[in-house]
């Protein structure tokens, strides 16, 4: 490269700056990171918040107090069956009791005699039924008692020990339950799930025009044409894509006006140089004119380099190219040129590029690496989401300190302004602007020859 001494060491790279910021994030990191996410986790979050809530409050309140009134009414029912058949020892009148309390209060009741004893089993903390149950035997009954409370799935059996034995009563699961309980969770789950279904698809509708939007801005970066994308979505989205509209529109018209005037500078330069090289083609040969003659072409030459760097290759269009026998070219040129260049190509990919322009930010980093080292070597292949172009050389390298200094236009780390040493200090400059127009970058580092590695980085 333009150099003429090799880098210093590379220094170690500092810590980023937001590293501990990051730390700091905490619950951050684990919250989405898209829009569409973010808005979607700030609609449903009060939603679910809402629905615990109320499920909550009907389970701790509602479901809780039916329960216990349900509870109440059943034992209370047993109660008073117990009381009618203590009040008498007839057979007869005491089966009487028994079927008529089967018949009007929704209860199978009889009498086990062989039943001595009862143990009463604690309920757990979660079962409820049980527990409201226990809580109503002991305040209406206070007699031994014992509760299964599920029986063939559909019946519950309470079993209370009285004088001659132990009432056995099944009570159905309608008794002791209510079915606005299920009513209740099939509409919060129903109800969420609509919810949710609604915010996902609302939320998508909201998000495309932005997406799009974020699109066009995209492929406008690389040098892509958008000739389909119009505002659309919210109000402050159309503002935001009218804008883009609008500045996509300036940066157009001015490039066109700066390629036309420069077109006219091009001719009017141009036209002075054609009648001095005339003049010198008349003053025949000597060593005075052959030194004119030299400076005439550096001028053109030098001409050309400020027109193409102004101009910035702006009137190529975008084609598919295939990057394997784009670089094929570049690289028999230079060799033509004499210069030593191996090329290596890993994958081979079609990319929307402008061809001619691309050529030239190669060709430029060739030529610059040509002038200072004696080996080249090309490599290509795609790495991640991008395809990186690596030309590595053995030359003296560049300092740290200046590999960004030398993309800038007219800088030239030599001294001199000779062009066969020096150049114009635009080759570089002209490189990244191309590959910037091409949404990539070039980037600077250390190669592997002792040399200077140069990354043309390109998105696919």
């Amino acid at each position: 490269m333009a150099v003429t001494e090799r880098g210093s060491t590379a220094q170690p790279v500092a810590a980023s700056p937001d590293r501990p910021a990051r730390r700091r994030l905490g619950i951050k990191r684990f919250l989405p990171r898209t829009l569409f996410g973010r808005s979607l986790m700030i609609i449903l979050t009060p939603v679910l918040l809402m629905q615990v809530t109320a499920a909550y409050y009907f389970y701790d309140r509602h479901w809780d107090t039916l329960t216990s009134r349900l509870a109440e009414g059943v034992v209370g029912e047993i109660a008073m069956v117990i009381e009618q058949l203590e009040e008498t020892e007839n057979r007869v009148v005491r089966d009487a009791i028994l079927d008529r309390a089967t018949r009007t209060l929704d209860l199978v009741m009889s009498v086990d005699p062989e039943v001595i004893g009862l143990v009463e089993q604690p309920p757990a903390p979660n079962e409820i039924l049980r527990s409201r149950l226990s809580e109503a035997l002991r305040e209406r009954i206070g007699r031994p008692f014992h509760i299964d409370p599920e029986v063939a799935g559909e019946w519950s059996i309470i079993t209370v020990l009285i004088d001659d034995g132990a009432l056995k009563t099944l009570v159905p699961r309608r008794r002791l339950f209510s079915s606005t309980s299920q009513v209740f969770i099939s509409w919060m789950v129903g109800s969420g799930v609509i919810l949710v279904a609604v915010a996902i698809i609302f939320m998508r509708n909201q998000i495309r025009p932005i997406r799009r939007l974020a699109i066009a801005a995209e492929s406008f970066g690389k040098g892509r044409d958008v000739p389909n994308f119009k505002p659309e979505g919210a109000t402050e989205v159309r503002q935001a894509a009218h804008a883009f509209l609008v500045m996509r529109e300036r940066i157009q018209r001015q490039i066109v006006q700066r390629t036309e005037m420069l077109a006219g500078v091009s001719h009017d330069l141009r036209t002075p140089l054609t009648r001095m090289k005339l003049l010198l083609a008349m003053q025949g040969d000597g060593p005075e004119t052959e030194e004119l003659r030299t400076d005439v072409a550096d001028m053109e030459d030098m001409i050309e380099a400020y027109l193409a760097f102004a101009r910035g290759e702006g009137g190529e269009e975008l084609q598919p190219t295939d990057l394997e026998v784009l670089l094929s070219e570049v690289v028999g040129a230079a060799r033509r040129e004499g210069a030593a260049v191996d090329l290596t190509v890993r994958d081979t990919m079609m990319l929307p590029l402008r061809p001619q322009s691309f050529k030239r930010c190669l060709a430029n980093i060739i030529g610059n690496a040509r002038r200072y080292a004696h080996r080249i070597q090309v490599s290509a292949g795609r790495r991640g989401s991008a395809f990186e172009v690596v030309i590595d050389d053995d030359g003296p390298g560049i300092p740290v300190e200046e590999r960004e200094a030398v993309f800038k236009p007219f800088y030239r780390m030599e001294a001199s302004r000779n062009q066969e040493t020096g150049g114009t200090g635009l080759g570089l400059t002209i490189a990244r602007d191309i590959a910037r127009a091409h949404g990539g970058d070039i980037r600077l580092a250390d190669g592997p020859l002792g040399g200077l590695r140069c990354t043309v980085r390109l998105p696919v």
